[in-house]
Protein backbone atom coordinates (compact mmCIF):
# COMPACT_ATOMS: atom_id res chain seq x y z
CA UNK A 1 0.00 0.00 0.00
CA UNK A 2 1.76 3.14 -0.96
CA UNK A 3 2.17 6.10 1.62
CA UNK A 4 1.47 9.88 0.74
CA UNK A 5 4.69 11.79 1.88
CA UNK A 6 4.54 15.18 2.86
CA UNK A 7 6.57 17.33 0.62
CA UNK A 8 9.93 19.02 1.78
CA UNK A 9 10.02 23.15 1.24
CA UNK A 10 12.87 22.97 -1.39
CA UNK A 11 15.83 25.67 -0.37
CA UNK A 12 18.36 26.73 -2.47
CA UNK A 13 21.96 24.89 -2.73
CA UNK A 14 23.94 27.88 -0.84
CA UNK A 15 26.13 28.40 2.01
CA UNK A 16 25.22 30.65 4.75
CA UNK A 17 27.88 32.09 6.70
CA UNK A 18 27.02 32.23 10.70
CA UNK A 19 26.76 35.70 12.03
CA UNK A 20 28.22 36.61 15.12
CA UNK A 21 25.67 36.60 17.93
CA UNK A 22 24.77 39.69 19.25
CA UNK A 23 25.78 39.72 23.16
CA UNK A 24 23.16 42.47 24.04
CA UNK A 25 20.23 40.90 21.56
CA UNK A 26 18.14 40.74 25.12
CA UNK A 27 18.03 44.44 25.61
CA UNK A 28 16.46 44.81 22.21
CA UNK A 29 13.94 42.19 22.19
CA UNK A 30 10.78 44.17 24.55
CA UNK A 31 10.67 47.14 22.48
CA UNK A 32 10.82 45.10 19.33
CA UNK A 33 8.70 42.27 20.40
CA UNK A 34 6.32 45.59 21.04
CA UNK A 35 7.09 47.42 17.67
CA UNK A 36 5.78 43.56 15.71
CA UNK A 37 3.14 43.04 17.58
CA UNK A 38 1.70 46.94 16.59
CA UNK A 39 2.72 46.53 13.37
CA UNK A 40 1.33 42.64 12.82
CA UNK A 41 -1.83 44.08 14.35
CA UNK A 42 -1.92 46.93 11.87
CA UNK A 43 -1.73 45.18 8.60
CA UNK A 44 -3.63 42.07 10.26
CA UNK A 45 -5.84 42.85 7.16
CA UNK A 46 -3.56 43.45 4.26
CA UNK A 47 -2.53 40.04 2.68
CA UNK A 48 -0.06 42.51 0.50
CA UNK A 49 1.89 43.81 3.28
CA UNK A 50 5.03 41.66 4.45
CA UNK A 51 6.07 42.90 8.03
CA UNK A 52 9.14 40.44 10.07
CA UNK A 53 11.28 41.05 12.68
CA UNK A 54 13.88 37.53 11.66
CA UNK A 55 15.61 36.01 8.79
CA UNK A 56 17.76 37.70 6.36
CA UNK A 57 16.85 40.63 2.92
CA UNK A 58 18.95 38.32 0.67
CA UNK A 59 19.50 40.80 -2.76
CA UNK A 60 22.24 38.85 -4.74
CA UNK A 61 20.74 35.38 -6.01
CA UNK A 62 24.57 34.62 -7.59
CA UNK A 63 25.94 35.54 -3.72
CA UNK A 64 22.92 34.85 -0.74
CA UNK A 65 25.97 35.38 1.39
CA UNK A 66 25.38 39.27 0.62
CA UNK A 67 22.39 39.60 2.76
CA UNK A 68 21.71 41.66 5.40
CA UNK A 69 19.56 41.14 8.75
CA UNK A 70 17.08 44.54 9.91
CA UNK A 71 15.29 44.33 13.25
CA UNK A 72 12.35 45.06 11.67
CA UNK A 73 11.51 45.64 7.96
CA UNK A 74 7.94 45.72 6.07
CA UNK A 75 7.48 45.18 2.28
CA UNK A 76 4.15 46.69 0.16
CA UNK A 77 2.52 45.25 -2.83
CA UNK A 78 3.96 41.74 -2.19
CA UNK A 79 1.94 38.16 -1.41
CA UNK A 80 2.67 38.05 2.73
CA UNK A 81 1.43 34.26 2.65
CA UNK A 82 3.42 33.33 -0.55
CA UNK A 83 6.99 34.54 1.17
CA UNK A 84 5.99 32.60 4.69
CA UNK A 85 5.47 29.91 3.12
CA UNK A 86 7.89 29.38 -0.03
CA UNK A 87 10.86 31.32 0.97
CA UNK A 88 13.41 30.82 3.99
CA UNK A 89 14.33 34.45 3.81
CA UNK A 90 13.40 37.40 1.96
CA UNK A 91 14.89 36.51 -1.22
CA UNK A 92 14.89 39.84 -3.86
CA UNK A 93 15.28 38.29 -6.85
CA UNK A 94 12.34 36.22 -6.34
CA UNK A 95 9.80 38.68 -4.67
CA UNK A 96 10.91 41.69 -7.18
CA UNK A 97 11.54 44.32 -5.02
CA UNK A 98 13.40 45.71 -1.70
CA UNK A 99 11.67 46.18 1.49
CA UNK A 100 10.10 49.73 1.62
CA UNK A 101 10.60 50.26 5.39
CA UNK A 102 13.65 49.13 7.83
CA UNK A 103 13.73 50.05 11.40
CA UNK A 104 16.84 49.04 13.72
CA UNK A 105 16.74 48.84 17.38
CA UNK A 106 19.85 50.42 19.54
CA UNK A 107 22.31 48.57 21.48
CA UNK A 108 25.98 49.02 22.10
CA UNK A 109 27.13 46.48 20.29
CA UNK A 110 24.99 47.06 16.99
CA UNK A 111 24.82 51.22 17.27
CA UNK A 112 28.11 52.25 15.37
CA UNK A 113 27.16 49.16 13.00
CA UNK A 114 23.48 51.18 12.47
CA UNK A 115 25.10 54.28 12.21
CA UNK A 116 27.18 53.63 9.48
CA UNK A 117 27.89 50.61 7.17
CA UNK A 118 24.65 49.40 7.89
CA UNK A 119 23.27 52.44 6.94
CA UNK A 120 25.25 53.05 3.85
CA UNK A 121 24.25 49.72 2.60
CA UNK A 122 20.36 50.18 3.09
CA UNK A 123 20.93 53.91 0.72
CA UNK A 124 23.04 51.71 -1.63
CA UNK A 125 20.33 49.29 -2.13
CA UNK A 126 17.30 52.35 -1.74
CA UNK A 127 15.25 51.47 0.85
CA UNK A 128 13.25 54.38 0.79
CA UNK A 129 13.33 54.83 4.78
CA UNK A 130 15.56 54.08 7.42
CA UNK A 131 14.55 54.72 11.22
CA UNK A 132 16.22 54.50 14.16
CA UNK A 133 14.70 53.68 17.67
CA UNK A 134 17.04 53.75 20.75
CA UNK A 135 14.85 52.87 23.51
CA UNK A 136 17.63 54.13 26.15
CA UNK A 137 16.57 57.74 25.05
CA UNK A 138 19.52 58.36 23.25
CA UNK A 139 22.49 56.64 24.69
CA UNK A 140 23.33 54.96 21.96
CA UNK A 141 21.87 56.68 18.95
CA UNK A 142 22.04 60.02 19.86
CA UNK A 143 18.59 61.10 19.77
CA UNK A 144 15.74 58.64 20.87
CA UNK A 145 13.86 58.58 17.44
CA UNK A 146 15.45 58.96 14.23
CA UNK A 147 13.39 58.86 10.61
CA UNK A 148 15.19 59.15 7.35
CA UNK A 149 14.06 59.15 3.66
CA UNK A 150 16.53 58.69 0.79
CA UNK A 151 16.99 62.14 -1.41
CA UNK A 152 18.64 61.27 -4.44
CA UNK A 153 20.92 58.37 -2.97
CA UNK A 154 21.26 59.77 0.85
CA UNK A 155 19.51 59.63 3.81
CA UNK A 156 17.70 62.92 5.01
CA UNK A 157 15.95 62.71 8.22
CA UNK A 158 12.62 63.33 8.90
CA UNK A 159 11.49 66.76 11.38
CA UNK A 160 11.05 64.64 15.07
CA UNK A 161 9.07 67.04 17.55
CA UNK A 162 9.73 66.95 20.97
CA UNK A 163 6.73 67.88 23.77
CA UNK A 164 7.37 70.01 27.31
CA UNK A 165 6.87 66.50 28.69
CA UNK A 166 10.22 64.91 26.74
CA UNK A 167 8.01 62.83 24.47
CA UNK A 168 9.10 62.84 21.31
CA UNK A 169 6.88 62.50 17.86
CA UNK A 170 7.95 61.51 13.86
CA UNK A 171 5.91 61.04 11.40
CA UNK A 172 6.53 57.77 8.52
CA UNK A 173 5.04 58.72 5.29
CA UNK A 174 6.04 54.99 4.12
CA UNK A 175 3.25 53.40 7.13
CA UNK A 176 1.13 56.68 7.38
CA UNK A 177 1.60 56.37 11.09
CA UNK A 178 3.53 58.47 13.85
CA UNK A 179 6.23 57.13 15.99
CA UNK A 180 5.94 57.93 19.50
CA UNK A 181 8.58 57.77 22.29
CA UNK A 182 8.53 58.86 25.85
CA UNK A 183 10.77 59.32 28.66
CA UNK A 184 9.77 56.37 30.92
CA UNK A 185 11.02 54.04 27.85
CA UNK A 186 7.75 53.63 26.44
CA UNK A 187 7.13 53.44 22.38
CA UNK A 188 4.06 53.57 20.37
CA UNK A 189 2.81 53.33 17.49
CA UNK A 190 0.05 56.45 16.63
CA UNK A 191 -2.72 56.81 13.99
CA UNK A 192 -2.00 60.54 11.89
CA UNK A 193 -5.47 61.24 11.74
CA UNK A 194 -6.77 60.71 15.43
CA UNK A 195 -3.52 59.90 17.45
CA UNK A 196 -4.49 57.00 19.12
CA UNK A 197 -2.69 54.19 19.73
CA UNK A 198 -2.86 51.01 17.72
CA UNK A 199 -3.62 48.88 20.46
CA UNK A 200 -6.69 51.64 20.96
CA UNK A 201 -7.38 51.89 17.66
CA UNK A 202 -8.00 47.86 16.76
CA UNK A 203 -9.82 47.07 19.37
CA UNK A 204 -11.76 50.35 18.99
CA UNK A 205 -12.14 49.55 15.29
CA UNK A 206 -13.92 46.20 16.23
CA UNK A 207 -16.47 47.94 18.54
CA UNK A 208 -17.32 50.26 15.99
CA UNK A 209 -18.42 47.69 13.33
CA UNK A 210 -19.89 45.44 15.62
CA UNK A 211 -22.02 48.77 16.31
CA UNK A 212 -22.78 49.08 12.75
CA UNK A 213 -23.93 45.33 12.39
CA UNK A 214 -26.37 46.29 14.95
CA UNK A 215 -27.83 49.58 13.79
CA UNK A 216 -27.72 47.66 10.52
CA UNK A 217 -29.78 45.03 12.19
CA UNK A 218 -31.63 47.31 13.86
CA UNK A 219 -32.62 49.53 10.24
CA UNK A 220 -33.14 46.46 8.83
CA UNK A 221 -35.81 45.05 11.58
CA UNK A 222 -37.73 48.70 11.48
CA UNK A 223 -37.76 48.08 7.63
CA UNK A 224 -39.62 44.84 7.94
CA UNK A 225 -42.17 45.83 10.47
CA UNK A 226 -43.15 48.76 9.02
CA UNK A 227 -43.48 47.08 5.52
CA UNK A 228 -45.53 44.89 7.83
CA UNK A 229 -47.22 47.82 8.87
CA UNK A 230 -47.77 48.58 5.24
CA UNK A 231 -49.14 45.68 4.00
CA UNK A 232 -51.81 45.92 6.99
CA UNK A 233 -52.60 49.53 6.23
CA UNK A 234 -52.82 48.27 2.13
CA UNK A 235 -55.08 45.75 3.21
CA UNK A 236 -57.12 47.87 5.61
CA UNK A 237 -57.87 50.29 2.87
CA UNK A 238 -58.38 47.46 0.47
CA UNK A 239 -61.32 46.13 2.91
CA UNK A 240 -62.52 49.88 3.50
CA UNK A 241 -62.75 50.42 -0.64
CA UNK A 242 -64.44 47.04 -0.83
CA UNK A 243 -66.82 47.82 1.78
CA UNK A 244 -67.52 51.31 0.08
CA UNK A 245 -68.18 49.68 -3.15
CA UNK A 246 -70.63 46.94 -1.23
CA UNK A 247 -72.64 50.18 0.59
CA UNK A 248 -72.40 52.28 -3.12
CA UNK A 249 -74.04 49.11 -4.80
CA UNK A 250 -76.80 48.92 -1.73
CA UNK A 251 -77.74 52.22 -2.35
CA UNK A 252 -77.98 52.32 -6.13
CA UNK A 253 -79.88 48.90 -5.41
CA UNK A 254 -82.19 50.88 -2.37
CA UNK A 255 -83.04 53.55 -4.98
CA UNK A 256 -83.50 51.01 -8.21
CA UNK A 257 -86.41 49.29 -6.27
CA UNK A 258 -88.15 52.69 -4.80
CA UNK A 259 -88.24 53.89 -8.54
CA UNK A 260 -89.80 50.68 -9.54
CA UNK A 261 -92.62 51.32 -6.37
CA UNK A 262 -93.06 54.53 -7.56
CA UNK A 263 -93.75 52.99 -11.43
CA UNK A 264 -96.41 50.82 -9.77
Amino acid sequence: MATTQTPVKTLPDIFYEDPEPVEDHMLQEEPLTLLLSLLHKHYADRPDVFVSGGGFVMYDEKDPNRRIAPDCYIAFDVDNAGIRKEMANFWVWRIGKLPDFVMEMASKSTAANDLGPKRDLYAELNIPEYWRLDHTGGEWYGQPLIGERLVDGAYVPYEVHTAPDGSVTSYSPALDLIFSWNEDGGFDLLDPLTLLSINQIVPERAARLVAEAQVDTAEARADAAEARADTAEARADSAEARADTAEARARELQEEIERLRRQR
